[in-house]
């Protein structure tokens, strides 16, 4: 659970959908109908938006790197844009997990800007160690409200999470020493699926 790249599971939560938010605006209707129709593909055919949004990219001859441009624009979506992964249960342990799941996020969301300045980026790696303990408090607390089976499948996204937080802190000792800023991104939009992931988990299980 949670190997395939993370670009492919981001591309529909952080660029695709909240394009759709915007659309909302001119044609309701549509947006909606586009939503509903994407979502289901993506659950149907993992990875289909990657495809058409890379494809795109490909036929246009636009070259991007989809792993930094996906963790920037993590950083650029509002409240709204993430709505589907918004916690609706008003008790303070679940608010907190909204705030510190968002907190997180957007710290990742800053390491293509600060990954060349030495200082400002172990500044920012130590901001990300303190957001990742203050995430796993929280599902800590969400996880008293979850019953049963429920709890289970969070105490297994929970070490998921953990999982890819070491193989992030491992991935940062390999750049200080090669210089690979792409793996770094790659390891930082893991911590955002596996984010996702956990709140996810706690929607359909507590919710």
């Amino acid at each position: 659970m949670g190997d395939e790249l993370p670009v492919t599971s981001l591309v529909l939560p952080v660029l695709i959908r909240p394009v759709l938010t915007q659309l909302e605006k001119y044609d309701l209707g549509a947006s909606q109908t586009l939503r509903a129709a994407l979502t289901k593909a993506e659950a149907a055919v993992p990875g289909l938006n990657y495809d058409l949004v890379a494809g795109i990219m490909r036929r246009a001859d636009i070259p991007v790197n989809m792993n930094e441009s996906l963790l920037r624009l993590q950083g650029t979506l509002t409240e709204a844009e993430c709505a589907d992964l918004r916690l609706n249960r008003t008790e303070e342990a679940f608010q907190e997990l909204n705030k510190k799941s968002t907190a997180l996020k957007k710290i990742l969301s800053r390491i293509p800007d600060e990954i060349t300045d030495r200082k400002t980026f172990l500044e920012t790696i130590k901001e990300i160690a303190s957001a990742i303990k203050k995430l796993l408090d929280a599902v800590n607390e969400v996880s008293t409200y979850t019953p049963g089976a429920g709890k289970q499948v969070l105490e297994q996204r929970k070490r998921e999470f953990v999982k890819y937080s070491k193989r992030f802190s491992n991935t940062l000792k390999e750049y200080f020493k090669e210089g690979q800023a792409n793996a770094v991104f790659v390891s930082a939009l893991y911590l955002i699926h596996q984010t996702n992931q956990i709140l996810y988990t706690v929607k359909s299980k507590s919710e």
